[in-house]
């Protein structure tokens, strides 16, 4: 049964029409049976197989390849929603004074990013980067806009100094309109992104941290920079902490849907978990671990505030983030001895190869290598 075989179902628009195309391994038994498929046609440009897209064609590749091919599907049907990436919070779009020519997102774009449970922070840059797009064409229909004015537009963007992080967040931000709203799977197939740049990761000590933490101001700024630290959480993880997150018996952090919709837990210090005692005892939050004063949840400035601030009081002189005390963590653990796998698990990284890159910053790692002039 299936013997190795596999096809995976792509999207394709071919002379505007909807297409499924089917990209396996050259093998003769696949071949043989899509001859049978009276529509089938040959794309050079995607270099694949493909047919018209209806609901009857699809259930025909199923029954087709039952039992002689796998197929693919996590490429072609839709993504299961986001369980919970919090309440989505549009009033600064509604809120807004435009200038008078100036042309806002599409009430269907944003819809669809709502109902697909995008978080406030990518809703919020997708909108921005969309609506930069739009205004900058504000002469052309949307959907007019073709391949080349994209890739000027990008060019533009490149140009101006952009980081490639900023060029990407765009062509995502145009991508998800035609082929997420308007239901044109690859409108724009072809257009290259800038190469990803590797950087490694900015740690600092463990006497650099201790200082961080010695020179919060309160026992809640104190917590705050413990967890980063000591856990490893990322800041939106340790913002979304409720109380009971925290799990004293096990010595262990529940995360809830960090970054990828993923749930973990990560360790809890015995020091930090005396602070948080001490802590709860004196600001009784009620709902979230760290609430502001109205009791909503900690906001991301605040805990950014916190750890620059205290690190110019510890007397560090480069630019201190809650980031880094992540990095930090991951980067000492693994100079302790710790297992590679294990980091990976308490970061919530999908591979080992995402944490690899801690290796090249651990001083452990170098500390193995003889000296060349010994």
């Amino acid at each position: 049964m299936y013997q190795g075989r596999s096809i995976t179902l792509k999207h394709l628009l071919i002379d505007g029409m909807k297409h499924i195309g089917l990209q396996f391994a050259n093998d003769k038994v696949i071949l043989a049976l899509l001859n049978s498929l009276s529509d089938i046609a040959w794309s050079d440009v995607f270099n694949m197989y493909y047919l018209p897209n209806n609901e009857g064609n699809l259930k025909l590749i199923f029954e087709i390849f039952r039992g002689e091919a796998w197929i693919n599907g996590n490429y072609f049907f839709e993504k299961k929603l986001n369980n919970d990436n919090g309440p989505l919070n549009v009033d600064w779009f509604r809120k807004r004074t435009l200038a008078k020519d100036y042309h806002p997102c599409p009430d269907e774009y944003l819809l669809k990013l709502e109902l697909m449970r995008y978080s406030n922070n990518t809703v919020r840059a997708y909108v921005n980067c969309f609506e930069a797009f739009i205004n900058f064409y504000s002469d052309i229909d949307p959907l007019s806009i073709n391949e080349f004015e994209v890739r000027y537009y990008l060019q533009k963007l490149i140009q101006e100094g952009k980081s490639d992080s900023y060029v990407n967040q765009a062509l995502n931000s145009i991508k998800f309109f035609y082929e997420k709203v308007h239901g044109m799977p690859n409108r724009f197939y072809s257009i290259e992104r800038p190469r990803k740049k590797v950087l490694l990761p900015q740690v600092i000590s463990k006497e650099e941290v201790k200082a961080i933490i010695a020179h919060t101001n309160n026992i809640k700024h104190k917590c705050i920079a413990s967890l980063l630290y000591t856990s490893g959480l990322r800041r939106n993880e340790l913002l979304n902490l409720e109380v009971n997150d925290i799990i004293s018996d096990r010595m262990m952090v529940r995360v809830k849907q960090g970054k990828g919709n993923k749930d973990r837990y990560t360790i809890l210090s015995h020091t930090t978990l005396k602070d948080l005692r001490r802590y709860y005892l004196e600001y009784r939050p009620d709902i979230y671990l760290f609430e502001g004063a109205s009791g909503q949840r900690y906001s991301s400035s605040s805990v950014l505030s916190i750890i620059v601030s205290a690190a110019k009081r510890a007397g560090i002189t480069k630019r201190v983030t809650p980031h880094m005390l992540r990095h930090s963590f991951a980067t000492h653990l693994l100079e302790n001895g710790t297992d590679i796998r294990h980091i990976q698990l308490l970061l919530g990284h999908n591979s080992t190869k995402t944490t690899e890159i801690y290796t090249h910053v651990a001083e452990k790692s170098f500390m193995k290598i003889d000296d060349l002039l010994s």
